[in-house]
Formats: structure tokens, sequence, C-alpha cells
């Protein structure tokens, strides 16, 4: 992952930290339950974005252009890329 990248996935992930304590914050005052639903969806969508985001870094950076991507990617032939995108995209399903 580029440096940019890593930043934004950083800033992201922060303001998730962020997120977390302040839904762990409404359990503690006992909160309304339905508006601790309500962050902690928005929670999981911030997280989803995020699993996004690194994997499509993945894919452009690792597996289209191995020869630039990550030391392990170098190491892989075009079979085992295939196996990877498959792998990265099951794991966005789930």
């Amino acid at each position: 992952m580029n440096e940019h990248s890593a930043k934004n996935v950083d800033r992201r992930l922060a303001r998730i930290e962020g997120q977390v304590r302040g839904v762990r914050r409404m359990v503690e005052e006992d909160a309304y339950c339905i508006d601790i639903l309500t962050q902690l969806s928005a929670v999981k969508s911030a997280i989803e974005q995020v699993s996004a985001a690194v994997a499509s870094q993945h894919i452009k950076h690792c597996i289209a252009d191995p020869a630039h991507g990550h030391e392990e990617a170098k190491k892989m032939s075009r079979e085992e890329l295939l196996d990877e995108l498959d792998e990265v995209l099951g794991r966005l399903m789930r």
C-alpha cells in the first residue's frame, strides 16, 4: 500500500476507533438501544468502507501490477495472483 493510501486508511481507522469509544460510552450511560444500534451500524459501514479501500489498493498494486507491489506479490505466479484475487473478493463478500 502506498504512503498516501496508508495515511488515509489510518485516518479512517482513527475515526472508527472514536466511534467505538462513543458507542461504549452510550452503553455505559444506558442510552436508548435503537440509538446504540444506529451507531453500531455506522461503525460497521465505516469498517466495510475501509475494507473496500484496502482491497482496492491490494488489487491495484499487488495483483494487477505485482512487479511494483508488496514483496509477497512479487513471488507469486499468475495463477497464485488470480487465487489471491478470489480470496480478496471472498473476504469482501463475507
